[in-house]
């Protein structure tokens, strides 16, 4: 019908044309085949605001809003922020609008990126997109803040996801090897080396990860881990000595 849900409560007794009964038994079929409702819609609100989502990008989870607040309570008026594996570009679009900050969002997926610069230019954030694994493309000490919700599922998890996730969302989003923690065995170590003396790591985590991303990063200074609204560790934090 193409207009917003108040206008479908307001007016029960407007029927659909038949061209709107043919686009919504497609839809119904495709959600009955276990599609997410966000990529048959091509819509998910993060943090207030409507991002556009596709089979190219994880569905953006409210509870990585943690990880914004992570941010901008520590680093709100932080100069250079890399969001790592940019999915849909919802961390980087929100921390460039709320901060003003110069940020830059990086991915592996090309496709991700357009999906990325896509929800940027409709949203009016000014954000650089770089195609790198991880952290590669940056140089030595320049970034203030490195954000990320990388890979963190187990490989042994897979087949106990719930379908919508492990056979719709891109698998290079959500599995990191045998543990869950290939990514951030990589990206702690040079998200050191590419940080300012002072400069500011977030990780959101998987459950059960806390101890050992911690572990990761034990030579770091003022670690702190943060729980969700459910209690489950959910975010770290710690700053570059």
């Amino acid at each position: 019908m193409r207009c917003e849900r108040v206008y479908f409560f307001a007016h029960p007794e407007q029927e659909l044309r038949e061209v709107e009964w043919l686009h919504y038994g497609r839809y119904l079929h495709e959600r009955m085949q276990g599609k997410p409702a966000q990529y048959i819609t091509h819509r998910q609100e993060f943090y207030g605001r409507e991002f556009r989502v596709t089979p190219d990008v994880l569905i953006p989870r409210p509870e990585t809003e943690l990880l914004v607040e992570a941010v901008l309570q520590r680093r709100s008026g932080a100069r250079l922020i890399v969001d790592v594996g940019t999915g849909s570009g919802a961390v980087a679009v929100t921390l460039a609008l709320e901060t003003g900050a110069c940020v830059v969002a990086c991915d592996i997926s090309r496709a991700a990126l357009a999906v990325a610069s896509g929800n940027a230019e409709r949203l009016g954030a000014r954000i650089g997109f770089v195609a790198s694994d991880l952290l590669s493309s940056f140089g030595d000490g320049c970034v203030d803040v490195v954000v990320s919700n990388p890979p963190y599922v187990a490989e042994v998890d897979r087949d106990s996801l719930q379908p919508e996730v492990r056979d719709w969302e891109p698998g290079l989003a959500l599995f990191a090897g045998p543990a869950g923690l290939d990514i951030y065995t990589r990206l702690v170590p040079e998200a050191f080396r590419v940080l300012r003396p002072g400069g500011l790591l977030a990780l959101e985590i998987g459950f059960g990860q806390a101890d050992a991303v911690s572990a990761l990063a034990s030579g770091w200074s003022d670690l702190e881990v943060l729980p969700d609204l459910a209690g489950i560790p959910r975010v770290i934090v710690c700053e570059k000595p």
